[in-house]
């Protein structure tokens, strides 16, 4: 059976203007495929690497990494999800800024009655992100309560709920964000300190703060505007991980740097990590669990009209946005 679609794409690489809302067929699902009716689909700044080109992908494009609604059909060999599931997914393959449509299976989870649709759709790659960020991207000998870690951008949807959840592990979070609200906005969700970078020099507050000890880990999305002095703020054998690149790609780093204290660099990505259904409902369960104690909320700040993603997107990389953002069909 095929059914109509309204679904977001671009036909050529470029700005927000180059976003169109199209109808489009979409068939039944294939082997390892399900078809999805989303009720949400979240926001995110990959979704902007993609319609610029930064990670290209074929044209005519669909965009979006993330959604949740209803599974109404299943392809064959799919058997951790059935016809009628409350599902949310984080995909490498785009497309959830759409009403319907049909994807691989792999990286669906069951998602559980206690999350609604909404909260399911703003949390999946972020709070995924996060969840392989602090609970497998580790420095040598791990975190344990009591340490300090730096994470730029901590008012943004990943940073928000970093925040709260390092908080839950016992960690000392320190926040970095370019103005005083949305650095009171990460001390609100629990970053034990916060840094204006705009007015402040995060490297020697970061130096102040820990008393000269520095942290064990950098978690860096920033990329060209903060990570080469963010190995500055690593203690021996720190970790500096960059995970994205608001502000464009890091510059190249001399492997000499890195021996100022044994350093050690990774670029990270959550595609890496959910590979299979098991791995993916796994992480998303670590996720779901600590959503449902409330000791993470999710704070859908901002809800679109499928029709308004353009809008969407133009607040997004002006910066206007805080916490998560979701479209609505």
């Amino acid at each position: 059976m095929t059914q109509t679609a309204r679904v977001i794409r671009v036909a050529a690489f470029g700005g927000p203007e180059n976003m169109t809302l199209d109808e489009v067929s979409v068939g039944e699902p294939g082997p390892g495929e399900i078809r999805i009716r989303h009720a949400a689909s979240g926001i995110n700044f990959i979704d902007v690497y993609h319609r610029s080109g930064v990670y290209p992908n074929p044209l005519p494009l669909a965009l979006g990494a993330e959604g949740a609604g209803i599974v109404e059909a299943v392809g064959e060999g799919v058997t951790h999800l059935k016809p009628g599931d409350r599902a949310a997914y984080a995909s490498n393959v785009p497309g959830s800024y759409s009403t319907l449509r049909v994807m691989p299976a792999r990286t669906v989870v069951r998602l559980p009655e206690s999350i609604d649709f909404d909260t399911g759709a703003a949390m999946m790659l972020k709070g995924l992100t996060v969840q392989y960020l602090l609970r497998k991207t580790l420095p040598v000998g791990g975190l344990q309560p009591g340490d300090f870690v730096l994470f730029h951008a901590a008012a943004g949807g990943v940073g928000l709920i970093a925040c709260q959840w390092a908080r839950a592990l016992g960690l000392k979070l320190i926040g970095t964000a370019g103005s005083d609200e949305k650095c009171a906005l990460a001390l609100e969700n629990g970053a034990s300190h916060a840094i204006n970078y705009r007015s402040e020099d995060f490297v020697r507050r970061v130096d102040e703060i820990t008393g000269g000890q520095k942290v064990k880990v950098v978690y860096d999305s920033v990329g060209k505007d903060t990570f080469a002095r963010s190995l500055e703020c690593l203690r021996p054998f720190g970790l500096a991980a960059c995970f994205g690149a608001s502000s464009g790609k890091p510059p190249a780093i001399e492997l000499a740097t890195l021996a100022k204290g044994s350093l050690y660099v990774t670029r990270p990505t959550l595609f890496s990590h959910i590979v299979s259904p098991e791995t993916t409902q796994a992480m998303a369960d670590e996720l779901f669990a600590v959503v449902a104690s409330g000791a993470v909320k999710i704070p859908v700040t901002r809800r679109y009209a499928l029709a308004e993603a353009a809008q969407a997107h133009r607040d997004l990389e002006a910066r206007q946005t805080t916490g998560c953002s979701v479209l609505l069909p």
